[in-house]
């Protein structure tokens, strides 16, 4: 199917972001393709405009992305990257590409790869009352917070206790994100469009396990149980403070995300041994 709007969401802090989208609507304006841009992190706004729309571009590097995905998570959408930043894993296109690459969306010459999120829910206490849910496309982490000390955190997967770690933190994570900070913290890089869950401890102290790949029929459940000070980050760009005794429970989104993979685009893996290349020794 050819698409008949694009959306473009991007970072309006970001000259080089605002550039690019004006050549995108430019673009779009001299072949008559239908089209709106709203900031990345306008979620009230995209989420309006996504029931119309047939591809949501992206503008930026991963940050952006990240902001423009909780739209799509609630409206689902295919969405496509294209990079500004300075590694961009998740985008599939960089900015000199974007003419060539709108050109492919508009003939409709791209596949659809559907990638696995997150659904985070936190129970205060433990309890089932009270609780709040999070969607991540790349992690979720249980840490300590701004004093340096570590936590002790009870992880079970499923019905069984994996371990209790006394450790800077811990990161479940997506194949998308397992290129970042589970990679970091010595967890392994997944395919993209694998379906797990991988638990890695950060800094764990005297611990034997430093990481494990879950099935998606598990949810993993990290209790807090001593802190002096702990939070939960999802992707990086919500945080929210913990108590003692409080429990995140992490598991696989129902449904999941699609990326657009424009013909011809550079495999996972080439692009991983090209994106490493270009990161700073």
């Amino acid at each position: 199917m050819k698409p008949q709007r694009f959306g473009l969401a991007y970072n309006p802090t970001n000259e080089a972001a605002i550039e690019l989208r004006e050549r995108a609507a430019g673009w779009c304006r001299m072949r008559g393709v239908d089209h709106w841009a709203h900031a990345a992190g306008d979620f009230d706004r995209l989420v309006a405009e996504l029931p119309t729309t047939d591809v949501l571009v992206v503008l930026g590097g991963d940050g952006t992305f990240l902001r423009a995905f909780r739209a799509v998570a609630a409206v689902d959408v295919p969405l496509l990257g294209v990079n500004l930043g300075k590694i961009g894993f998740l985008s599939k296109a960089e900015a000199n590409q974007l003419e060539a690459v709108l050109g492919q969306l508009a003939e409709g010459a791209f596949g659809i790869e559907e990638r696995m999120a997150a659904r985070a829910v936190v129970h205060p206490g433990g309890r089932e009352q009270g609780t709040e849910e999070y969607i991540a496309l790349n992690d979720v982490v249980v840490a300590r917070g701004t004093l340096a000390r570590v936590c002790r955190l009870d992880v079970n997967i499923g019905d069984s206790h994996l371990a209790t770690f006394i450790a800077d933190g811990l990161v479940v994570s997506t194949p998308t994100g397992s290129t970042g900070y589970s990679f970091s913290a010595g967890g392994p890089i997944l395919d993209p469009v694998a379906r797990n869950l991988i638990v890695t401890p950060i800094a764990g102290y005297l611990s034997a396990i430093r990481s494990v790949v879950v099935s998606p029929r598990h949810t993993v459940r990290c209790r807090v149980i001593d802190a002096t000070e702990a939070l939960v980050s999802i992707d990086g760009r919500e945080d929210r403070v913990l108590q003692v005794g409080d429990v995140v429970a992490v598991s696989e989104l129902p449904r999941p995300i699609r990326f657009v993979e424009p013909y011809g685009a550079l495999p996972f893996w080439d692009l991983l041994r090209h994106k490493v290349q270009l990161l700073p020794v």
